[in-house]
């Protein structure tokens, strides 16, 4: 009896750990530091830079920074508050980035969604459909599908390219999509054209209300913009009077101007994220 027991204890607890969330090893999935850093560059369309260059960018444009403000000002405390915001600058500008990216994908998806169920309706294969992207979808989008066709084209593992596909775009609608054509393949049915025609809807009426909500935010984010940015443009000028450049050369100046980057650093945030609206994640990636 005690052995019998043991025997379903053990099995069940290896039907527990076997329905984890796991991965394949062929797609091994990182949720380090470098690894989210991979991701915003994959997400603002930026190829060919990775993690470590982009931190190498990042060093580079402090030292910029501090070597103009240097000779300009001869002062290495101020210098180096603007060597702080050097380094900060290329991630905030691959941020930027991906917001724009984000803006005109979100215009874009239902008219990638409409060819799609365009292409099924005429008769063609799943592949095929998507392959048909390459050269006929939106011109912001036809490096990701055309990469996919030509995968397809050389292993024809359909499951395999649309992995690599979800990983290409790095998009939660993309997700979306890729999970429901991967459904439409392994189950079948007739149902995936009125499913892609209501997914095509609920998109435009997503992307048509966050526009207007994000032209609402736009207001708020400006004006903490404003408010960070201008007693540093302040302190520039002040700079150019040798008593003040003394005074922040002293402990207690550079003291002041290190309490003065945390309120700045601390109001932004709190004002962007009062402003900020939910983003969608990629809780299919």
């Amino acid at each position: 009896m005690g052995a019998l027991l043991g025997l379903a204890l053990g099995a069940g607890l290896l039907l527990v750990w076997r329905s984890g969330s796991r991965r394949g090893s062929s797609h091994p999935r990182s949720h380090g530091w470098s690894a989210r850093r991979t991701v915003l560059l994959r997400q603002a369309g930026v190829r060919g830079v990775d993690s470590r260059q982009l931190l190498a960018l990042q060093f580079g444009s402090a030292a910029a920074a501090f070597l103009v403000v240097l000779l300009a000002t001869a002062t290495v405390s101020i210098s180096a508050c603007f060597a702080v915001f050097g380094f900060a600058a290329p991630v905030a500008l691959v941020v930027r980035l991906r917001r724009r990216r984000n803006t005109e994908l979100r215009e874009i998806w239902p008219e990638v969604v409409d060819n799609l169920t365009s292409a099924v309706r005429a008769g063609l294969s799943l592949p095929e459909a998507l392959s048909s992207l390459g050269t006929r979808g939106p011109e912001q989008l036809r490096g990701p599908f055309a990469r996919f066709g030509s995968r397809y084209r050389t292993s024809g593992r359909f499951v395999l390219c649309l992995d690599l596909l979800k990983e290409d775009l790095a998009d939660p609608v993309a997700d979306r999509i890729c999970e429901t054509l991967r459904v439409a393949r392994e189950v079948g049915g007739t149902d995936l054209g009125r499913v892609l025609r209501t997914l095509s809807t609920f998109l435009r009426e997503d992307a048509r209300t966050r526009a207007e909500l994000e032209t609402r935010q736009g207001w708020t984010v400006n004006a903490a913009r404003l408010a960070v940015a201008a007693p540093w443009v302040v302190l520039l000028l002040l700079a150019t009077q040798q008593t003040t450049l003394d005074a922040y050369d002293s402990p207690t100046g550079a003291g002041l101007l290190v309490g003065g980057g945390a309120v700045c650093v601390v109001a932004y945030r709190l004002m962007v994220r009062i402003g900020r609206l939910p983003e969608e994640k990629r809780v299919l990636a």
